[in-house]
This record gives C-alpha cells, sequence and structure tokens, in this order.
C-alpha cells in the first residue's frame, strides 16, 4: 500500500508539473480551455481522483478557473498570496515569470520539544522533523522556509526526501488538511534569515507563520520569511449577511 501511495504522489507531481510548466511558459495562454478531467486521467493513466487533486491545486494557487460542465481555463497569474489560501511557492513564483529554485539548507530529525508543543499545540510526545530552506526567484531569494512536521501524524515524511521535495508542496499532496490558521506580521530580518536572503540584519520583512491540522491532529508549523518590499498578500471580502 505504501508503495502504490508513493507511486501517486509521484505522478501528482508530475502531472502538476506538467501542467504548470504549460501554463507558465504561455503555450497554454490566459483563456485556453484544459482538457477535461478523463481525458487527462486517460492520457496519464490515472484514476479521475488524481487529476481532480491536481486541478484543485492548481485553482488555489490562481493557476486556472473551474466553470461547472464548462471546463477549467488558464487564468491570468497574481504576483500576491491569498491570505486565507495555502498557497505553493513554486507556482507563486512561476506566476511572476521567473524561474524557481529550491534549496534545502538543514534537516533535524528529532523528538518534539517544548517549543514544538507550544508552536503546535501537541499534547503529547511525537517524533519531529525540522527543516529550514530557501526558495528563490530568478537570482534573488524569495523566501526563508521554517517548518516543523508532526511525523507522528504523517509518518511518511520519515522516508521523504526534502532535499528535492519541497515539503509544503509535498504535504498538499499528501495529507488531506482540515483546518488551517495563519498569523502575518512585520518584522525585522533575524540574523540567521537575513542572510539567506541576503538583506543586511533587521531588513523590514513580511512574516506569515502557519500552522495546519487533519483528523490525527497537528502536521505542521511554518514560518515563510519574504522581503517586505517585494511580496504582497491580498483578502477579498463579503458583507455579513
Amino acid at each position: 500500500m505504501a508503495n502504490g501511495t508513493g507511486k501517486e504522489a509521484t505522478l501528482h507531481q508530475t502531472i502538476l508539473r506538467e501542467i504548470e510548466g504549460r501554463i507558465v511558459s504561455g503555450e497554454w495562454p490566459p483563456g485556453f480551455r484544459l482538457p477535461f478531467e478523463v481525458d487527462l486521467a486517460e492520457h496519464y493513466g490515472c484514476s479521475r481522483m488524481t487529476v481532480n487533486k491536481v486541478m484543485t491545486q492548481l485553482a488555489k494557487a490562481g493557476l486556472i478557473e473551474r466553470h461547472r460542465k464548462a471546463g477549467s481555463f488558464v487564468t491570468r497569474p497574481r504576483a500576491q498570496s491569498a491570505v486565507l489560501e495555502l498557497h505553493d511557492i513554486e507556482a507563486e513564483v512561476k506566476s511572476l515569470g521567473l524561474p524557481y529554485a529550491y534549496t534545502l539548507i538543514s534537516r533535524k530529525d528529532r523528538r518534539s520539544n517544548a517549543e514544538d508543543r507550544r508552536l503546535m499545540e501537541l499534547d503529547q510526545p511525537t517524533p519531529m522533523i525540522e527543516l529550514l530552506a530557501v526558495h528563490r526567484a530568478g537570482a534573488r531569494p524569495f523566501c526563508v522556509e521554517e517548518r516543523r512536521i508532526n511525523a507522528g501524524a504523517v509518518p511518511e515524511a520519515a522516508d521523504t526526501d526534502f532535499a528535492t521535495n519541497a515539503p509544503g508542496q509535498w504535504l498538499i499532496a499528501q495529507v488531506p488538511w482540515s483546518a488551517a490558521e495563519n498569523r502575518i506580521q512585520a518584522m525585522g530580518a533575524p540574523a540567521e534569515a537575513a542572510r539567506l536572503l541576503e538583506l543586511p540584519k533587521g531588513t523590514a520583512c513580511l512574516v506569515v507563520e502557519r500552522r495546519t491540522w487533519s483528523h490525527a491532529g497537528p502536521i505542521t508549523f511554518v514560518r515563510l520569511t519574504y522581503p517586505g518590499d517585494s511580496h504582497t498578500l491580498i483578502a477579498r471580502f463579503a458583507p455579513a449577511q
């Protein structure tokens, strides 16, 4: 069963990257109607559910619009991130028309500590994976990612090579989440984040801290630090009824 899940996750990433590539490269321009899910499933030799998950992720990233019965269409890429969505950093960078790169700086597999329990609201000790990574947009660092993954709730993470798989994208594909919380603040870049962002210490940055949960409990805590002059968060509201 584990091997099947791994193969399905790999195929999911393959389909996602191929469709993203066609959109970002302009091969599929704004307004282009994508093949129907049943046709994509037949083309890739996979279940329609796998294709549906890819389409859902592309829609959340703002790369496509889905219309009932009419199909899915390429949208104009947005440079901003939606405050209430779990966005894909790679898709976000590519929406700017820039090449994306990801580098894992460090990984620690350990037992949870007091800070983990505070950040993730853990009620008992659990295996923990702590990651530090940098995402780049062209020649510039785009953001620094500091992440903790509850390997007790997501045991597959222990055998995943996050040197090649960005953890955010992997988690979205692997774990159905039921709730998320965003905390957003402006702050001066601490020494390590400033070094990785290639900025002077104390430079104004936008920091997004996110926690997600599933039926199994807390999944992950992540702190994303962006240079303050190059990132915008947006939110759309409707009047209360």
